[in-house]
């Protein structure tokens, strides 16, 4: 039999489930009956609208299917789905990362939770963040439209972040570190400030996003209390390793499951996510034949692939480089993209 590739899986967040990803568990998961009627057992039993309802609906709601008490639990499960698809036989899953709500995925993929602890946590938190804290995120975009990092952009922003935050009756913190992106969080104050003041970015505009709350901040200490109520017994060390948002690795056999909860409940909650660093630390590590990007959608590739450049993996130096790599046999395959999933599916 010939020699499995090695797989790194990574776990998509929030904004990752549109108006095309409408009905992907039943385009791609109908036949996985067990797990749909458990994460829909779970919701009814909390009298919430069950993830085949959400996912069957007649038409995409943004006021609706952007909730975090909706989209985390849809996201999550459609994740976990792809994730049990990956033909074990080609592939060898070397280690998992998932990208801030992703995390949570990240953990019922590498074993450190069952599946349907895994769906209580993902279900619990995103509708604690729902009811959490006021204020929200902004996406800045500090690269070029070659995926190159302006020089001293970067630095910029941090600086205006550190200015604003110190300001009397302002709050504002970097968020996640996105690849050639940025998400800042703060509270309204702050982030009128940020979207007045800073300065010109390439591509586009900085983006207020939708129905997001200040994650990965001091912000959400309310949410993190309410997170270290639910059950210790939970959490496991991983089967698998894992990439968490410091690009600390979580080793089986060398992880304490009370260490892991504490970071997931904790750190993950109110430190800045660093998902450009959880991707490098990973393919350095564990030098993947390929990366495997779960879906629903495929928005998280660009941040991928500009992790990527920014150390200049596999010689990558722009985004002509990555789209060369990608054309013959892609390197980063999206399961939410219909031309690339059945490269890594059964």
């Amino acid at each position: 039999m010939a020699e499995r590739e090695a797989a790194l899986v990574i776990c998509p967040g929030r904004g990752t489930y549109g108006k095309a990803e409408l009905g992907y568990l039943k385009r791609h998961h109908a036949g996985k009956t067990g797990l749909i009627e458990t994460v829909d057992r779970l919701r009814a039993e909390r009298g919430r609208p069950t993830i085949s309802e959400l996912d069957g609906a007649d038409r995409f709601s943004p006021a609706l299917h952007t909730r975090g008490d909706i989209a985390s639990p849809l996201i999550f499960t459609a994740s976990y789905a792809d994730f049990l698809d990956i033909d074990r036989s080609r592939f060898d899953v070397a280690a998992v990362t998932g990208n801030s709500m992703g995390w949570y995925t990240a953990l019922a993929c590498a074993g450190a939770v069952g599946a349907e602890d895994g769906f209580r946590i993902v279900d619990a938190m995103g509708e604690n963040s729902q009811a959490g804290e006021p204020g929200g995120q902004v996406l800045l975009t500090l690269v070029d439209e070659d995926w190159r990092e302006l020089p001293g952009l970067r630095e910029s922003v941090l600086r205006l972040i550190e200015t604003i935050d110190a300001r009397s009756g302002a709050a504002l913190r970097p968020s996640i570190d996105l690849g050639g992106m940025l998400v800042v969080a703060g509270d309204e104050a702050g982030l009128a400030a940020l979207l007045a003041e800073a300065p010109p970015t390439p591509a586009r505009d900085p983006l207020r996003l939708v129905n997001h709350g200040p994650f990965h901040s001091p912000l959400m200490q309310g949410s993190s209390d309410r997170a270290m109520a639910l059950p210790p017994g939970w959490f496991a060390a991983p089967a698998r390793p894992m990439i968490d948002g410091r690009g600390h690795i979580w080793r089986p056999f060398a992880s304490d499951a009370g260490t892991l909860r504490h970071y997931t409940f904790v750190g993950q909650i109110l430190e800045t996510y660093d998902f450009t660093r959880a991707v490098q630390v990973a393919v350095k590590e564990y030098a993947p034949d390929r990366i495997v990007l779960l879906g629903p959608g495929d928005t998280l590739g660009g941040a991928i692939a500009q992790a990527l450049i920014a150390i200049e993996w596999k010689g990558l130096r722009s985004k002509g480089d990555f789209q060369e790599l990608q054309s013959a046999d892609p390197f980063l395959v999206s399961m939410g993209r219909e031309d690339q999933r059945a490269l890594v599916t059964g």
